[in-house]
């Protein structure tokens, strides 16, 4: 049996390939096939198999893995054999490709020592020809990933010393093919550059060479504020001598540029344009916009005075945008007609045309800007640091670089969907944008044709510097090569719909498909086996045609089919969700975004789905539950009644008037937090003490106290700015960073004041200040414990949360009650306590107040458990875009007519 590791798991026997059962058996076979003939110890089991925490029967599990994996390989199953703490895999270097490989670079390396070079190229290019990819393409678990990187750099050193032996034998035109794709890979390797610019000069290409190293240096400068090592400095050195005389007859050579200082500010723009590039470029590949024949795209433009009439497709939108005098574009189109389809292939193409020190082209949805409120920079700036949270570190990229990004013209912004924001800001935005770029700022608007022209028309605002195109109706022999396109022989399935839109184009199905959505989603509905497209010509109406194609979208794109061995489950659709399901959750979902008049689904505005009495009644019963018990433990059912109105209704008025909580931008660090840590452990400690004095509490309490104050405080600093602004937030690393931090803040609470609380009730001095109401409320602990409350819920909700808490802390904190007698009863009292405060904290961050929303929504069936796994699934079948933090629907026209059918059916029921 054979074993293949150097690009994707593979596994092959007489019989033909053998595909592991499930995930979960080949990330276990690919960390046995990573230690060949070597134990791999149960625990590196466990992390290859769980790249979170794992279960409880890890074990038990990795054991039946293990056990189904020798069944799986049949006969090779035996090699697998149980040793000590562990497993073995037995394999011959023959039955795996990475000792095979490892086998031929050393055989290399051998005939090099020899002299033997034109042998030793042919030994390690064998090596090189076993490489399929990156070791355990599309498997790489965080376990696995690091001794699967050892591979790729050994694949890397194989390229290096290939082309060094190459260049030996003077075949410098191969290497500089093959280094210049490698160097592109590794922009960082500095072996191979050195190589190439080498191989560049014996080929008297000087200045290639010279724009290479400045490269280099660029980048190593950004990246590690390092310069190239002196071999490569020396190299350049020689080469610029070397090209100085060699042109006599041609002009003097200018100077060469220098790279740029090292400044932490063109390090952020450096890395937005590369974050921009990998999202986009992301979207486009899943969306399938890069296809061998997609629908033609062509626009026109109205002959302006003193200028050509301008016309062309999506091939060349980027050239002429760039030869604009003013370099402002406004793309218009009928529902469905490619406009943001334009802007997204409009932006790549910036992006990759783009020169260094040019503007960074940004994709942006116009749907969540209110110019009445906000102006123009201040949106861009705060959507850029939305989408590129790492920006806001300060000591990484400067101050406010999202800022300075947009007020230094560093940003082009690229905005989809005007027509998407409400009717009556529309003209307001025109007008901001009008004066926001009439400097001559860069600037790309989309709209659709009519809203464009109603804006324009009542109220006079237009971007005067614009040039303005319009998207073209698809040409009908565009639109049957395309739907025909991957038929083959059966595409006599389509000749009665080709043959009446070649005869009656402006017919009902004519005018339907004028747009790339028709076209694409009657494709989609019609291209599977066994469909009639000759359906669409029963229709009479355009609407009614219209409508039929908008509801197949759903039910098409989770259409159950088999799916492909070796399925990477990471990026393939799950198989989980019926058509029916997506249809009713999207439909929900859809008509949430219909009534917030948004087009941005983001999970942290979930809870605006629940009516408000419902939402702001979900938190507040759950927190006077906690509370309630505390006050029924305390002294029976009056105090119950007394914490949970009070402190329920603290959190149901705090989550009803106050500010509605956003992500946190933060992730786990720990380096360089030590000042920040000392300073906030003090501040905690003092607080220990002054609450353990309050409540005359003895020394050693008080020093508890103290000890357990200051970490809650200090741990905080560990929740720092992430760095890398390279990395684009996604909704789930936004989720994910906001989940740590809410349950960092909302377990530091719970600890520190359950601690607190259980200590008062069981140790308190008892000592009474101002008793009134019969001696069972003291005003001068009341006053104590609302000044408390006023301060906790200042930093929950700022001033909505002081006043509503500082109440509830004043009634509750005043309640006098007996000492406890159980020993047993301080410490469930304050856990109760501490739970209750945890949830009020948790509940005012955004990951709590999501929590408990989708939970709601979950449980009446209006949304599926897992919902983040299946907004993701949605984006792998095409329905939803990601658009940064958020999802979006793939076009507004989808998600219209789901929320309209799903208010049909909601009404009917």
């Amino acid at each position: 049996m054979r074993f293949r590791i150097l690009g994707t798991l593979e596994v092959r026997a007489s019989g033909g390939r053998v595909t592991p059962a499930s995930p979960r058996q080949q990330r276990a076979l690919a960390a046995l096939l990573l230690s060949p003939n070597s134990v791999v110890p149960v625990e590196r089991m466990i992390d290859a198999l769980w790249d979170d925490e794992p279960p409880v029967t890890a074990v038990k599990q990795v054991r039946n893995c293990v056990s189904a994996l020798r069944g799986r390989l049949g006969e090779a199953g035996g090699s697998i054999v149980t040793d000590g703490p562990g497993y073995r895999l037995r394999t011959d270097a023959d039955d795996l490709d990475s000792l095979r490989f490892r086998r031929h670079v050393a055989a290399a390396r051998g005939l090099a020592g020899q002299a033997k070079l034109v042998d030793a190229v042919e030994e390690i290019r064998n090596a090189l020809a076993l490489w399929r990819g990156p070791a355990l393409d599309g498997l790489r678990t965080t376990t696995l990933a690091g001794r699967a990187a050892l591979l790729d750099e050994q694949r890397a050193d194989a390229v290096e010393l290939c082309a060094e032996w190459r260049l030996r034998l003077g075949e410098t035109g191969e290497v500089v093919r093959e280094l210049t794709e490698f160097c592109g890979e590794h922009p960082m390797r500095e072996l191979p550059h050195l190589l190439l610019m080498r191989a560049l000069a014996k080929e008297g290409r000087y200045a290639e060479a010279s724009t290479l190293f400045h490269g280099l240096r660029r980048r190593l400068a950004d990246e590690l504020g390092v310069d190239p090592n002196p071999d490569l400095r020396r190299l350049h050195e020689q080469i610029l001598a070397e090209a100085t005389p060699s042109a006599p007859d041609g002009p003097e050579p200018g100077p060469v540029p220098e790279a740029p200082p090292h400044h932490p500010f063109d390090r952020a723009v450096t890395q937005l344009a590369e974050a921009v590039t990998w999202q986009w470029r992301a979207e486009a590949e899943l969306r399938s916009l890069h296809r061998p024949q997609p629908i033609m795209l062509r626009w026109s433009a109205a002959r302006r005075p003193g200028r050509p009439a301008l016309r062309g497709d999506l091939d060349d939108i980027a050239e002429t945008f760039a030869a604009l005098p003013v370099r402002q574009l406004v793309v218009l189109g009928d529902p469905g007609s490619g406009k943001s389809v334009l802007a997204l292939m409009l932006t790549l193409e910036l992006l990759r045309t783009r020169a260094p020190g040019d503007p960074v082209p940004v994709l942006l949805s116009l749907a969540s800007w209110d110019p009445r409120r906000e102006h123009l920079d201040r949106w861009l700036a705060g959507r850029l640091a939305d989408n590129h949270p790492a920006l806001l570190n300060t000591a990484e990229y400067g101050t406010d670089a999202p800022t300075r990004l947009v007020l230094g013209g560093h940003v082009v912004p690229v905005l989809d969907g005007l027509d998407e924001m409400p009717a009556d800001l529309r003209a307001a935005a025109l007008d901001a944008l009008d004066q926001t770029m009439g400097l001559g700022r860069s600037l790309v608007l989309t709209c659709r044709s009519a809203e464009y022209e109603q804006v324009t028309r009542e109220s006079g605002a237009v971007l005067s510097a614009a040039t303005v195109v319009r998207l073209e109706p698809v040409d009908r022999q565009e639109a049957i090569t395309y739907l025909t396109a991957r038929e083959g022989a059966a595409q006599d399935r389509w000749l009665a719909v080709a043959d009446r839109l070649r005869r009656d184009p402006d017919a009902v199905l004519g005018r339907v498909l004028r747009t790339p959505l028709m076209v694409d989603l009657a494709r989609i509905g019609y291209g599977r086996p066994g469909a009639d497209p000759g359906e669409l010509l029963d229709v009479e109406d355009a609407g009614v045609l219209e409508g039929q194609l908008l509801d197949s979208f759903v039910p098409n794109a989770y259409a159950q089919v088999p799916q492909p061995p070796g399925r990477n489950p990471q990026t393939s659709p799950s198989g989980r969700y019926t058509a029916a399901q997506a249809t009713r959750w999207l439909g929900f979902l859809a008509r949430h975004l219909e009534r917030a008049r948004s087009r941005d689904l983001a999970w942290w505005q979930l809870y605006r789905a629940v009516p408000v009495g419902t939402r702001s009644g979900l938190v507040g019963l759950l927190v006077a539950l906690f509370f309630a018990v505390t006050g029924r433990l305390d002294d029976g059912p009056v105090l119950a009644a007394v914490y949970g109105l009070s402190f329920g209704g603290a959190a149901s008025a705090t989550h009803r008037f106050g500010r509605p909580p956003e992500p946190l931008r933060t992730e786990l660090r720990f380096a360089g937090a030590a000042r920040k840590f000392a300073g906030r452990f003090a501040i905690g400690a003092v607080v220990g003490v002054l609450l353990g004095l309050g409540w005359s509490l003895a020394t050693g309490l008080v020093v508890v106290l103290a000890l357990v104050f200051g970490l809650v405080f200090a741990v905080h600093v560990w929740l720092a700015k992430p760095v890398d602004a390279s990395r684009v937030s996604s909704p789930r690393t936004i989720l994910r960073n906001e989940r740590t931090g809410a349950i960092a803040l909302s377990v530091s609470f719970m600890v520190s004041l359950a601690l607190f609380d259980g200590m008062a009730f069981a140790f308190t001095a008892q000592t009474r200040f101002l008793p009134v109401l019969g001696g069972r409320y003291d005003v001068a602990l009341g006053i104590a414990a609302g000044l408390a409350g006023a301060a906790f819920g200042f930093f929950m909700a700022r001033r909505v949360g002081a006043a509503c808490y500082g109440l509830a802390g004043a009634i509750a904190g005043g309640q006098v009650f007996p000492a406890a007698t159980n020993p047993v009863l301080p410490v469930v009292v304050g856990a109760c306590f501490g739970i209750g405060v945890g949830l009020s904290v948790l509940v005012t961050r955004a990951w709590g107040n999501y929590f408990v929303h989708h939970v709601w929504l979950a449980a009446t069936g209006r949304l599926p458990w897992r919902l983040m796994h299946f907004l993701d699934d949605a984006h792998r079948r095409g329905v939803l875009r990601q658009a940064g933090g958020v999802y979006q629907f793939r076009h507004a026209r989808v998600q219209e007519r789901l929320a309209a059918v799903s208010a049909e059916v909601t009404a009917e029921e």
